[in-house]
């Protein structure tokens, strides 16, 4: 390649994966696959979470309503909402044992241990759910500039190589094959940003959930507490 051939076309995405190394092009479309699979898994999130607060906004308004707890889980009894299971896990329980009839302080106090086994079981399950998929994108947000670097370091070789052959070094010869070669550590670096942002911010947005899990949980359990006191 001679020096009135080097263009502003020859630095173009399309002219830089059309020249580069097989082992290259890999490296590329598996960093543009990974980059496609973690803004999927990011939009979901994006939805999930909005919908999963909005829905935990409602359900709380009428749990806080004044209205009986029992009437609130029947009404939300085919929800897949974790809010609404919790509650309705603790109605089971709270059901169950007072259909074996009057409860003694024993009986109270192993009600109690069994509605907050009940309860951590649901958030610890409820919290995995949310938190799936974040194992994607660091996996993409970590691996991605590693590949990218391999593919640039491959595509340097190469360069190297038909340099040698060619015998010749000027900058018109060296620098499309460096371009082509760097362009993998560009695409590395664009799948593994948006990633890494992601991660950060969906982890803390499931932590955020998983508390406001527990706390719903907590007064929950105190609600029946209080029910169970003004029985005996």
């Amino acid at each position: 390649m001679d020096a009135q051939t080097i263009s502003a076309d020859t630095f173009s995405i399309f002219t830089l994966w059309s020249n580069a190394d097989w082992v290259v092009k890999g490296v590329m479309i598996g960093l543009a696959l990974a980059s496609l699979w973690s803004w999927a898994v990011i939009i979901d999130k994006l939805f999930r979470f909005s919908a999963l607060n909005a829905e935990a906004n409602r359900f709380e308004d009428k749990v806080g309503s004044g209205r009986p707890l029992e009437e609130v889980g029947q009404e939300s009894s085919g929800s897949k909402h974790p809010l609404p299971k919790l509650l309705n896990a603790a109605l089971r329980e709270w059901k169950e044992a007072r259909a074996r009839g009057a409860m003694g302080d024993t009986q109270t106090a192993l009600l109690i241990q069994r509605i907050d086994r009940v309860l951590d079981s649901n958030i610890a399950r409820e919290s995995q759910k949310v938190e799936d998929g974040l194992g994607s994108l660091a996996i993409v947000a970590t691996a991605s500039p590693f590949i990218g670097l391999f593919g640039t370091v491959w595509g340097i070789m190469h360069a190297f190589q038909n340099i040698a052959i060619e015998k010749n070094t000027s900058l018109a010869v060296v620098a499309p094959a460096i371009a082509e070669a760097l362009f993998a550590t560009a695409i590395g670096l664009a799948a593994a940003i948006p990633a890494y942002i992601a991660y950060n911010k969906f982890s803390t947005d499931a932590g955020k959930f998983a508390a406001r899990l527990e706390g719903f949980a907590d007064d929950l359990s105190t609600a029946i507490q209080r029910r169970l006191a003004e029985k005996i």
